[in-house]
């Protein structure tokens, strides 16, 4: 059998952390190896067990999810952690820098066991958790807070079917989506999804869809 994979859960709110740890722990493939209550005891704790997934708050004492995200997986980092943001969506302003930072993903504090279990397995994986539904909120609430850099779509080293597909993630649209969108095939969507990353070496869906809104490439 296959190790199970190894998370630790970091959120201020002891209900929430008891309650995330419960579920994940019911799961034989998954394994919580420690819990936290703030940022800074996040990154100390990741970096000493060395887990699979960190599951993260955005706002907390001492030191906030965002730039815990940053100290284990932003640029520059050597060994980089799947952190996976939980937020409660009206309230954390800044869940985009979070992604920014280097996040793998993110879910909404109310959504259902399923998805929290659903969320850390993909992550785990090295894929993006990145629903489409959610991504158009998000996207949409704070693309105005983003600057674009300068530049143009003629700076971006993508052909323009791929420049084509990138807005279309940018836009939150899954692969099955786009594919209907421009009548291919969900395999030739996952083909275009692959260059685009490895051309703009990039780690996933997540940091596409940054690029893209950095880049001025989506309105």
């Amino acid at each position: 059998m296959n190790a199970p994979v190894r998370v630790v859960i970091c959120d201020d709110q002891a209900l929430i952390r008891t309650g995330f740890a419960t579920i994940v722990d019911a799961q034989p493939d998954l394994e919580v190896v420690g819990e936290c209550g703030d940022g800074r005891a996040a990154v100390d704790l990741a970096r000493r067990l060395n887990p699979d997934v960190v599951v993260m708050d955005v706002r907390m004492p001492v030191l906030d999810g965002i730039e815990a995200t940053r100290l284990l997986a932003g640029a520059g980092v050597a060994h980089p952690v799947k952190v996976l943001v939980v937020t409660t969506f009206n309230l954390d302003e800044y869940v985009y820098e979070a992604l920014r930072a280097g996040a793998s993903g993110f879910l909404l504090k109310d959504a259902p066991p399923a998805q929290l279990l659903h969320g850390i397995r993909t992550v785990a994986t090295g894929a993006a958790l990145l629903a489409p539904e959610v991504t158009r909120q998000l996207v949409g609430r704070y693309a105005a807070r983003i600057r674009p850099a300068q530049g143009t779509p003629d700076d971006v080293p993508l052909t323009p079917r791929e420049l084509e597909v990138l807005r279309l993630i940018a836009d939150g649209l899954s692969n099955s989506e786009i594919a209907a969108a421009l009548v291919i095939s969900q395999e030739t969507v996952k083909t275009y999804v692959s260059r685009i990353l490895t051309k703009l070496d990039l780690r996933d869906r997540v940091q596409a869809v940054v690029y893209a809104y950095r880049r001025g490439l989506v309105a």
